[in-house]
């Protein structure tokens, strides 16, 4: 994997995206006797089972590196394993993200460098935003905020006030900032950088931040976005994991009650629906189908205090997960048990994962 970049997440570390260009996979056949061996516990070769997990996980990568290479990219955000039985009764391990090309971003400064996701948002279609970054110095912080244009309207400015929360639970509040953008008519647009009155000291703090837009410039005019802005559900981990997941927009969990849906965008709609009338995602696309009791096994596992005893608690519902998932699940655990040989606990970290697995 020479040529191109992969992470889990939405971006990289001192990078930019520049262009998002699609949905990219690669996929490698496995033994179906190795996948069934391994997922049941049941191989009496499993170090070199798991060895050759290993080499077939670089061989799908290097699958999906050439795909990557056709489509013009030079990078995979969201990038997540599956297992899979295909048409042929053989099985398969499929890797899928997003095919994107990025640039080395520049910094303002090594200094000072903070990304805050956006923890409230819009159910209407104006510039949606999702992150807030902190560069600079000692002497200064500079701000810049990110927007998704679901719309794809050439954005110009917006003037928002920026709500800071810091671990204290003390709010900062920077009021009638204005964000202008070099490139305002792609999905995610990012402001130039603009003066903080904020000290190195004040961002070390921050865990939180909201941004309440009061209007917006496109060339058509000037937009009062008069709503109020609904405030995030879930944990600040929790969104951050929906968004690896569903997309750097993604604000909630889809969920029915048989009459409307919510989507992962935050946006409700009624239940005929197929596709939601914000964003375009597929209501079929976000439906659950894990027929286990989920909720159950993640309390019984924060009830214990080390992986051998998280890993008990998966072997009791491995069965009646999705098999698609059971690899995953089993290579966390043999990851979180190597390490806490060396590394103390590791609880938190393999919960944490495997939370991310069905998130």
């Amino acid at each position: 994997m020479a040529k191109i970049m992969t992470t889990t997440g939405p971006g990289f570390e001192g990078y930019e995206i520049e262009e998002y260009i699609g949905f990219v996979s690669g996929q490698v056949a496995i033994g179906t006797n190795l996948i069934q061996g391994i997922a049941g516990g049941v191989s009496d070769n499993s170090e070199k089972d798991l060895a050759a997990v290993e080499n077939m996980h670089e061989d799908v990568l290097k699958d999906l590196e050439k795909h990557v290479l056709a489509m013009k990219g030079n990078a995979v955000i969201g990038l997540t394993m599956n297992y899979a039985e295909l048409a042929s009764g053989s099985s398969a391990i499929i890797a899928t993200g997003t095919c994107v090309k990025i640039n080395k971003k520049k910094i303002i400064s090594d200094n000072i460098h903070k990304e805050l996701v956006v923890t409230n948002y819009y159910t209407r279609l104006v510039p949606r935003p999702v992150k807030v970054l902190l560069d600079g110095t000692k002497q200064d912080v500079k701000m810049s905020v990110w927007f998704y244009n679901y719309n794809l309207d050439d954005i110009l400015a917006v003037r928002a006030d920026v709500e800071l929360t810091n671990l204290y639970d003390e709010k900062l509040v920077i009021k009638g900032a204005d964000f202008v953008f070099n490139k305002g008519n792609i999905s995610l647009i990012e402001s130039e950088y603009i003066d903080t009155p904020l000290t190195p000291s004040d961002v070390a703090l921050l865990k939180d931040a909201k941004v309440i837009i009061s209007k917006y410039v496109t060339p058509r005019g000037v937009f009062a976005c008069n709503d109020q802005p609904v405030n995030v559900s879930m944990s600040v981990h929790k969104l951050e994991a929906l968004k690896i997941k569903r997309g750097i927009d993604a604000v909630e969990k889809y969920r029915t009650d048989g009459m409307i849906w919510t989507c992962n965008c935050g946006y409700v709609n009624e239940a005929g629906a197929e596709e939601c009338l914000v964003c375009s995602r597929k209501q079929e696309d976000m439906k659950s189908h894990t027929s286990f009791n989920y909720d159950e096994m993640i309390a019984r596992m924060n009830e214990k205090e080390f992986v051998m005893e998280i890993k008990d608690v998966l072997m009791e519902y491995i069965k009646d997960i999705d098999p698609k998932y059971r690899m995953e699940l089993l290579e966390i655990m043999e990851s979180g048990l190597q390490y806490e040989k060396t590394r103390g606990n590791m609880k938190d970290t393999v919960i944490e994962k495997v939370e991310k697995v069905f998130e």
